[in-house]
């Protein structure tokens, strides 16, 4: 075969594709940290090690921000997100101080995002927004010690009695391991109440740099995970029982694993329907606790490839190629590639939901020391980006997804009879058949807080089957037939008929009750049926306006199910009788 000689541009040429390979072969799962170009500088003198991160969007207007915690004399910074550039705000708040986990909660559901600060060497900070960005301190007025040191590391919101007012739990972590974590009910009044020890909150010290919210055993009541350092303090798993007690089940279901573990990330990912945890820890190895869908769990890391074995801390599944599946980043302490340790770890999900580790999708720089990570959509292309904080004095990472040609869908909720953000709701969407869980948390992964729009890719789908939301109120919302690309904001309650919605918006208060019970929003008559744990029908009667009481106190201590019905619709709602 005779060769033709090559002229100088059809050479350049050659050259040019053989370094852009590969990125052509990756290119549905390539990044740049492109965080000083964005905007996000942060490369201070103090800086701050083991510090968090939020990529969540603090003001509503549909643009992914960045806040990052601080030590010593540096304040908590806020880059607001202005098109897909970061631009720093100060917003009259300086927050100094040794902070770890910066979150925004909307804790008095009026629409607006308040934060919430935790700090390790001094108290935790609780601001009001009133929604213009002027900010109060209500810490000591909500309820929080103004004196007490906690040594607090991480927090997370939740919803731990389904009354629509995110409650929080406090992970403490000193060096002596005696101060205990604390778990704080929203009173709904603005104010939160201490029930660490009524509701079973271990007493002691567990040395937890963090915890996450969610319901493992998908009864509709949001449990707790918690992640202890060094190997004596293994790792705990509370249930919660529905009556605003919780129980350790860390030995019975598996979860209750020893290790220097730093990161609680919760996801689906094998997409059976059942919340799974990712634990980061020492070269010792990682932890993929796989939920086996009856209250317990098998460790499959090695298995699966996720073992990491470096130094690891905070860790986020997403979708980085939109192929529908879940991939996975994860953040190392080691910056030596010649420890023979990783430096940082994208995994890439396989056909067969094993997981292969990346050289091609652009981290061969990625050689910080890094902690917190958080995933958001800095430019709102439908691609996840994710920002690592860094320990100074090197500048945080802002890892840009270089995108590709496969399909997305947006989701963000709106709640309405359940907390603002919709916190603790199941999102669950069906492409071609293959369906796809998100389970949405405030306070992730190690010090972290995620976007509140979850994305789902959906390959080269141009139509989706379904959306559904099950919220935590007992609400569910299903659209069909649903374009992909665009963002698809749902509001509580949205799909439902004017009879389903007036029945679902039925309350129970109080709820646990010591017998006496009472029904809200009730507009005309309905039929209720009590039925017990075994069965059987306690009382059936007809509720109004006027007539919206039942006395229970009669009845044994335990759990009911209240049936409220008409002619056309009925819901079933759980009631603690103690």
């Amino acid at each position: 075969m005779k060769t033709l000689p090559l002229n100088k541009r059809t050479t350049q040429f050659i050259i040019v594709l053989m370094f852009l390979l590969p990125i052509l072969n990756y290119a549905q799962a390539y990044f740049q940290n492109n965080a000083v170009s964005i905007g996000l500088v942060n490369n201070t003198a103090t800086g701050n090690n083991l510090g968090g991160v939020s990529f969540f969007d603090y003001d509503n207007d549909g643009w992914d921000d960045v806040t990052i915690a601080c030590k010593g004399n540096d304040p908590v910074r806020f880059f607001k997100n202005n098109n897909g550039q970061l631009i720093e705000m100060f917003y009259g708040v300086n927050i100094t101080g040794h902070s770890k986990q910066v979150i925004w909660v909307d804790y008095d559901n009026d629409g607006d995002n308040d934060l919430f600060v935790t700090r390790l060497d001094a108290i935790n900070l609780l601001f009001q927004n009133d929604g213009n960005f002027n900010f109060t301190n209500v810490t000591e007025m909500a309820g929080f010690p103004p004196f007490t040191l906690l040594y607090t590391y991480g927090a997370t919101f939740g919803d731990i009695d389904n009354d629509g007012d995110l409650d929080v739990f406090l992970s403490n972590k000193d060096v002596s391991g005696t101060v205990p974590n604390k778990l704080y009910q929203n009173n709904g009044d603005g104010t939160f109440s201490d029930i660490s020890v009524a509701s079973g909150i271990s007493p002691i010290g567990h040395l937890t740099f963090c915890a996450s919210f969610f319901d493992y055993d998908k009864d509709g009541y949001q449990d707790i995970y918690m992640s202890n350092d060094r190997f004596v303090n293994t790792n705990i798993l509370y249930k919660n029982n529905g009556d605003g007690t919780f129980t350790d089940t860390s030995v019975v279901s598996g979860a209750g694993i020893a290790a220097n573990a730093m990161s609680t990330t919760i996801d689906d990912f094998n997409d059976d329907g059942w919340l799974d945890i990712y634990i980061t820890n020492t070269a010792e190895g990682n932890h993929l606790l796989k939920n086996n869908g009856d209250g317990t769990f098998d460790d499959i890391a090695i298995p699966s490839g996720l073992s990491f074995n470096s130094i690891g801390w905070g860790a986020n599944f997403f979708d980085a190629d939109n192929d529908m599946d879940l991939d996975l980043y994860v953040s190392s302490m080691i910056d030596n590639e010649a420890s023979g340790l990783l430096t940082t770890a994208f995994y890439e999900c396989q056909n067969d939901q094993t997981y292969q580790l990346s050289t091609t999708s652009g981290f061969d720089t990625d050689i910080y020391k890094s902690f917190a990570n958080a995933i958001g959509d800095i430019d709102n292309d439908g691609y996840q980006d994710f920002v690592v904080a860094n320990q100074a004095p090197a500048n945080h990472s802002l890892w840009h997804n270089q995108g590709g040609s496969n399909n997305w869908l947006k989701v963000k909720l709106n709640g309405v009879q359940s907390n603002k953000n919709g916190i603790g709701s199941w999102i669950e969407v069906s492409v071609g058949g293959e369906v796809m869980y998100r389970y949405t948390i405030c306070g992730e992964g190690f010090l972290g807080q995620n976007s509140a729009t979850e994305i789902f890719g959906v390959g080269d789908a141009t139509n989706i089957d379904y959306v559904k939301v099950n919220w935590l109120s007992g609400v569910e919302d299903i659209f069909t037939n649903v374009l992909p690309n665009q963002t698809l904001i749902i509001d509580e309650g949205e799909t439902l008929s004017t009879s389903e919605e007036t029945i679902k918006s039925i309350g129970i208060y109080p709820n646990p009750t010591s017998g006496i019970i009472k029904f809200n929003h009730v507009n005309s008559e309905y039929s209720v049926e009590v039925i017990d744990y075994l069965g059987r029908n306690i009382l059936t009667r007809v509720i109004s306006n006027s007539e919206n009481t039942l006395d229970l106190s009669k009845e044994a201590k335990g759990i009911y199910f209240v049936t409220i019905s008409n002619e056309t619709s009925s819901i079933t709602k759980k009631v603690v009788l103690h």
